[in-house]
């Protein structure tokens, strides 16, 4: 069994989430101790842990402890990917990024989007059944009324689309009349992945120049270059990624390659597993961010030492 880790991003988060692993998981318990000790402030209290303010560093604490309970049950995967936020806990699973420096990097990076999003107000949507090309000529189209731009390019027929109000109005305009039905607005009030978070990215690329990363010890691939991060590109790449289209998808076909016949997917919700299902491939697929879908795991006696 080859295993393939698939790191979640934002979006997905629930009330609650993380406690009864917290009450369960010794190893869950001990990662939510240390980082309350890094951040100074309790992240076993629901409250604190669900605050949206602690949004980003709440996910990156989550997948981290269940990586360390699969790391103990299972060992290392061959390689991983994440969906933005998620790469940060792909960094810190692979040893590139400590978690004692991962989590405040993170809340700052949190502040910086919040921050560039009040000063670049922006609104996403999700575009179904259209292929790239389709979802780029809308872009285009839609630019000479507002910017608009593809920020997330999630599976062949998937693309998040984000900007101004007004460009995104005149790129759904086209897609409804070149036969795409579905395009969903989403709850956002900023464009990630587009340069909407110039501002932060500016902010971030700062903020890293005093952060230390090592080799990772396994491929964790970005969405930004499609490629595994390496100490030489890391922060380079991690600045360009708030402005860049995310390719989670090509990722994806990366880690494939690796051979990985088990993909599990660590962090809130199973938003990567729907979009490893759109791919064929006979990997078996886990997503897990509770106590129940962490024994959905453990009773697959192939995957258990």
């Amino acid at each position: 069994m080859e295993l393939g880790y698939l790191f979640s991003g934002q979006g997905k988060q629930f009330a609650g989430m993380g406690h009864d692993l917290y009450q369960q998981e010794p190893i869950y318990r001990q990662t939510i101790e240390e980082a309350s000790e890094i951040l100074g402030q309790d992240m076993s209290d629901p409250k604190i842990f669900d605050d949206p303010v602690n949004t980003q560093v709440s996910i990156v604490t989550l997948s981290t402890g269940i990586y360390r309970i699969l790391e103990h049950d299972l060992g290392k995967p061959v390689g991983a990917t994440g969906l933005s936020l998620g790469e940060y806990s792909g960094l810190i699973a692979a040893k590139a990024l400590s978690f004692e420096d991962g989590l405040p990097l993170v809340r700052d990076r949190n502040h910086y989007m919040d921050q560039a999003g009040q000063h670049h107000p922006g609104k996403m949507a999700a575009v179904l059944k259209a292929t790239k090309n389709v979802v780029d000529e809308a872009c285009k189209v839609g630019s000479e009324k507002g910017p608009v731009y593809a920020a997330n390019y999630n599976t062949d027929t998937q693309t998040v689309i984000g900007g101004s109000e007004a460009g995104l109005k005149a790129a759904t305009e086209y897609l409804h009349e070149h036969g795409i039905k579905r395009v969903v607005p989403l709850k956002m009030t900023v464009a990630s992945h587009t340069p909407f978070m110039q501002e932060a990215s500016d902010q971030l690329e700062k903020r890293l120049a005093d952060v230390d990363f090592q080799k990772t010890e396994f491929p964790v691939f970005s969405n930004t270059i499609i490629k595994p991060f390496t100490r030489l590109n890391v922060k380079k790449t991690l600045v360009a990624q708030l402005i860049n289209p995310t390719h989670f998808n090509e990722c994806l076909k990366e880690l494939l390659n690796l051979n990985a016949d088990v993909l599990i997917e660590i962090g809130p919700g199973d938003t990567l597993m729907k979009f490893a299902k759109t791919i064929i491939c006979n990997a078996d697929k886990y997503h897990i961010d509770s106590v129940e879908t962490l024994n959905q795991v453990r009773s697959n006696k192939k995957l258990v030492k």
